[in-house]
């Protein structure tokens, strides 16, 4: 094996390739990428066994003059090319040895047989298997507007990661830490027969956002029963995806929700903000809304008190509501409408949260009880 490129070149690649390896692995060649070089060009691999991510280096960025195979440290890899001055570097691989050399710069980096690295993952079981393709806008939006919300370490383990689900022709994703969900549905580009849901891991949703970056590219994905590939240009994602079954989301959503409060976001995000300084470790904060004013409390151990009162419309009986400030923060900065609509039943009921004018996202917070 040996090549040579421009530093530049392989700055993106090693980064999204890299980020789905662990720094401490239990089987030393997944610290690995697998380097392969050909008439081609560059194909890039890394993999934990659940995700693998490939990125290609089309040959018109490089010239290859040597063909083969190597393994070499995923982290230690990027990190070195990311140190490099600009300019043009020659990889090769000599004696079990992948070497790297730039200007009077000269790195030799311990290699594990080639044979030893996992095989790529497949798509999966050809029964069921849905293909679409989606606008990288759309892939991103749903992104954007869902996974902050997705829990981290639960043992409901079908809520660590991202509900897709195909029906009709749309596609909605769900994200939920069991106190509040996220749901944006769009148009998917497609028409199934057939309800399809799929949870895609959390660290799987991390690494499809830095595979994404800002291409402008269309993404395509393939679901199966067990797997997602998502293809975008030079990049590829596979994923094992979570067996469980996620909540019903359309059951959670309340129906008769006569309060509603509408309110300018930006002002209430500030007013928000300010009042969680105080907040400490509790986090709550409490709202209370009669007549055309929201009045923002917030209080912790010290006995402090921070207090913001914001202009509202409202329409129903007056309201007095624990939150979350967290919760409310993280909806707030995902919508990018000019107001926020707040829907409750009643004092102690799920809150529904979306962007007037902007029905694809909707968000659902418990109220904090005393």
């Amino acid at each position: 094996m040996k090549f040579r490129t421009s530093r530049d070149v392989l700055l993106r690649p090693l980064r999204v390739v890299t980020g789905v390896v662990e720094r401490r692995q239990t089987l030393p060649v997944l610290s690995n990428l697998l380097l392969e070089v050909n008439d081609d060009g560059l194909t890039m691999r890394g993999t934990d066994l659940d995700i693998e991510v490939v990125a290609r280096v089309r040959a018109a960025s490089m010239e290859v003059a040597q063909a083969g195979a190597a393994t070499v440290q995923a982290h230690k890899l990027a990190e070195i090319w990311q140190s490099l001055p600009e300019g043009d570097v020659n990889v090769a691989l000599e004696s079990e040895r992948v070497v790297l050399r730039c200007g009077r710069s000269r790195f030799t980096l311990a290699t594990i047989p080639v044979d030893d690295f996992p095989k790529g993952q497949e798509d999966g079981d050809d029964e069921g298997k849905v293909e679409l393709s989606l606008p990288h806008t759309d892939m991103r939006r749903l992104l954007d507007r869902t996974k902050f919300a997705m829990a981290n370490g639960d043992v409901r383990y079908y809520l660590n990661g991202m509900l897709l689900e195909l029906s009709g022709n749309t596609l909605r994703a769900a994200a939920s830490d069991g106190h509040r969900m996220a749901l944006c549905t769009l148009d998917g580009g497609t028409e199934v027969s057939d309800r399809r849901r799929a949870i895609v891991p959390r660290k799987s949703v991390l690494d499809l956002e830095r595979l994404l970056g800002d291409s402008d590219e269309d993404v395509r994905l393939v679901l199966t029963s067990t797997t997602m590939r998502v293809t975008q240009g030079d990049y590829t994602l596979t994923t094992k995806l979570v067996d469980g079954q996620f909540p019903e989301v359309d059951r959670l959503i309340p129906r008769d929700a006569d309060n509603t409060v509408v309110s300018d976001r930006e002002t209430l995000r500030g007013a928000l903000h300010r009042a969680a300084i105080l907040t400490n470790e509790s986090s709550e904060i409490r709202l209370q809304v009669e007549g055309d004013q929201m009045t923002i409390r917030a209080t912790n151990p010290e006995q402090e008190e921070a207090e913001e009162v914001v202009a509202v419309d409202h329409e129903g009986k007056p309201l007095e509501v624990g939150f979350n400030v967290r919760y409310i923060q993280d909806v707030l900065t995902a919508l990018d409408t000019e107001s926020v609509k707040f829907s409750m039943p009643d004092n102690t009921s799920i809150a529904v949260l979306e962007g007037p004018g902007a029905e694809e996202a909707l968000y659902l917070v418990m109220p904090l009880r005393r």
